[in-house]
């Protein structure tokens, strides 16, 4: 009797094990893309999002970017936080060449680079994106940022990257040389991702005046539910 309970016992812990398993796969299937907060904060936005600022906003853009999950990457969230990003940083308070994710809240690694080595100059979006190695050669140059106004800096930034990343409804992982002006906005914006500012690599850091007038017309009030 024994010897048959104990076989019995032996037949059952593989399926028990396909079961828990199995029953996992589902329970990650089901779960939604995105926590709770960044849901809503993608979707309670205004097409104009919140920009993060310093110091009010430290935690979250001094916080390291997660990956999107394949769920996510093919969520209709996804899409509408790329589209309020692009706006954002099109916008005439903001008139910016680049964005990440943190500095509308959400840290993932989402960033959108306008390309001034492309015809046309298009701002073209990022996914999961990383800087792979870096040119030796560095230049210096002036930088602001749209999460720390009103200042500027001269940063020190390598002349050429190589850049991997997804495209928006693409699985392909793409890697690409980029130099010049667009190789330091994708620095600019692989930092954030990083939990990194450009005035931690700063030589120089300087109040701009013209830019301190400028932003006075604007606020930097969170939204009431954010």
């Amino acid at each position: 009797m024994k010897d048959a309970l104990k076989m019995s016992g032996r037949m059952l812990l593989p399926a028990l094990a396909a079961l828990l398993l199995l029953t996992g796969v589902v329970l990650l299937e089901n779960r939604p893309a995105f926590t709770a907060r960044e849901r809503q904060m993608i979707r309670r936005s205004d097409s104009l999002m919140y920009v993060t600022v310093l110091p009010l906003d430290s935690a979250i853009l001094r916080t390291p970017s997660a990956d999107f999950t394949p769920r996510e990457l093919s969520s209709k969230d996804l899409r509408t936080l790329l589209d309020k990003m692009l706006f954002t940083v099109q916008h005439p308070s903001q008139d910016g060449v680049g964005i990440a994710a943190p500095q509308v809240g959400i840290n993932r690694r989402a960033i959108w680079v306008q390309r001034f080595d492309k015809e046309g100059e298009p701002f073209e979006c990022y996914l999961n994106v990383r800087i792979d190695s870096l040119s030796p050669e560095l230049v210096r140059g002036p930088e602001g940022c749209l999460s720390v106004p009103p200042q500027r800096g001269i940063v020190p930034r390598h002349s050429a990257v190589y850049v991997s990343y997804l495209r928006p409804g693409s699985s392909e992982r793409i890697r690409e040389h980029v130099e010049g002006y667009t190789a330091i906005i994708f620095q600019h914006e692989c930092d954030h991702l990083d939990g990194r500012l450009y005035i931690d690599r700063a030589d120089t850091v300087f109040v701009s005046a013209p830019w301190a007038e400028e932003r006075k017309a604007f606020s930097y009030d969170r939204p009431v539910w954010w």
